[in-house]
């Protein structure tokens, strides 16, 4: 099994081709969550997350000049970038559904893109059988989990006593490496994983104490959307890791938000699970001294607004309502001056007069609306009920 002492030789290996990232303390967040919140900000790393600590120290032992990986996204450009600064030849395979966004950046490191399958996995098959190249596995690998597991180190030594430390979870690398690093170090740390719900291998896994089998559905989340834990990863995760947990999209979204909104960082959606696990379990964390891994920052920029709509609605500052009014000219500027009264922010409205279930000379007015603290929607909703009207929140 992995040890320490392979973590320490790595770091002193992989130094000189990464970001020591740094550690970041969160007023805000300490404010919003009630505990001590610190930021490991692997957003900050070299292609953008942690996978570049586990490629560096697993092609760094290579003998073979040709690499190939099967990867949809951060271990694709981390082996890319990796195989340029070492003088190496890397091949990625990625299925031919992958983004254009990510096959390009995966390009733009060095590598050559081979597109196969529909797949991932038939992707991971092909990648496997090429027997001129040597693999590079994205987690499932001591030499991979011993680069990873280097980010633990950089914790203890940059801050010391902590009560726990919150890792996003996929085929589990990242936790077990630093699983180790910091339970052998500091014993009393707990080492919490986190998943999405939508993607629970690993939450299952722990639960049964068996590596079990979950398939991914779509979450935000993707960079750890991974259908089974690794059986190395796994091994480690039931001697080292003192919980799983798994949290909801609304969360995942929400905390994307906050990541932007009060650190200024840009946070993917895998690496915003260990807040969105805070924010979801106020009453464990509160007054405890804790590290959240944020893995990664590359985000789609397709998808961004998207992201951020999400994350404003399921925090309640943008909202959506229907009003059942009679069909009369001047029914809309009334309902206007009731929002603008109360400094609501009017973003869309949508006359629906085509619904079943509406009488003849009756419409439906749905507004989309900003809101400006706790209880402002509530505040407008009771003055347009107290006007007569029917009002129902979406």
């Amino acid at each position: 099994m992995l040890t320490l002492q392979d973590i320490e030789i790595a770091h002193t290996l992989i130094r000189p081709f990464i970001h020591r990232t740094p550690l970041v303390y969160s007023t805000s967040l300490s404010q919003m969550t009630g505990a001590e919140i610190y930021i490991k900000a692997e957003n900050l790393q070299k292609t953008g997350s942690f996978k570049v600590r586990g490629a560096f120290n697993k092609m760094i032992h290579l003998t073979e000049k040709r690499v190939v990986a099967a990867s949809m996204g951060n271990h694709a450009q981390a082996v890319a970038f990796a195989a340029k600064q070492l003088g190496m030849r890397a091949l990625i395979i990625m299925p031919k559904s992958v983004s254009i966004v990510k096959e390009e950046a995966t390009r733009n490191y060095g590598a050559d893109v081979r597109l196969h399958g529909e797949t991932f996995q038939e992707s991971l098959d092909y990648a496997l059988s090429l027997r001129d190249y040597a693999f590079v596995h994205a987690y499932d690998d001591e030499s991979v989990m011993a680069g990873q597991g280097t980010t633990g180190l950089e914790i203890v030594e940059d801050l010391g006593d902590v009560d726990a430390v919150l890792v996003p979870v996929g085929g589990g690398g990242l936790v077990a490496g630093m699983a180790i690093a910091l339970k052998e170090r500091s014993p009393h740390i707990q080492i919490i994983g986190v998943q999405a719900k939508a993607a629970p291998s690993a939450y299952h896994s722990f639960q049964a104490k068996v590596v079990a089998r979950a398939v991914p559905s779509h979450t935000l989340a993707d960079g750890i959307a991974v259908g089974q834990v690794g059986e190395k990863t796994f091994s480690v995760i039931k001697k080292y890791v003192d919980d799983i947990l798994a949290v909801e999209e609304d969360a995942i979204a929400m905390s994307i938000l906050l990541f932007m909104e009060r650190q200024k960082f840009v946070v993917e959606g895998a690496g915003a699970v260990p807040l969105a696990a805070v924010m979801e379990n106020k009453d464990r964390f509160k007054g405890k001294k804790l590290v959240l891994v944020a893995s990664g920052g590359n985000i789609d920029l397709t998808l961004v607004d998207r992201m951020i709509y999400k994350g404003l609605l399921t925090s309640g500052r943008i909202v959506v309502f229907e009003v059942s009014v009679d069909d009369v000219p001047g029914t809309l500027q009334i309902l206007s001056g009731i929002i603008a009264a109360h400094r609501g922010n009017i973003l869309n409205v949508v006359h629906d007069r085509l619904q079943a279930d509406l009488p003849i000379g009756k419409t439906r007015v749905i507004f989309i609306v900003e809101t400006r603290r706790q209880g402002h929607l509530e505040e407008i909703l009771r003055d347009i009920g107290e006007s007569g009207y029917e009002v129902k929140r979406r």
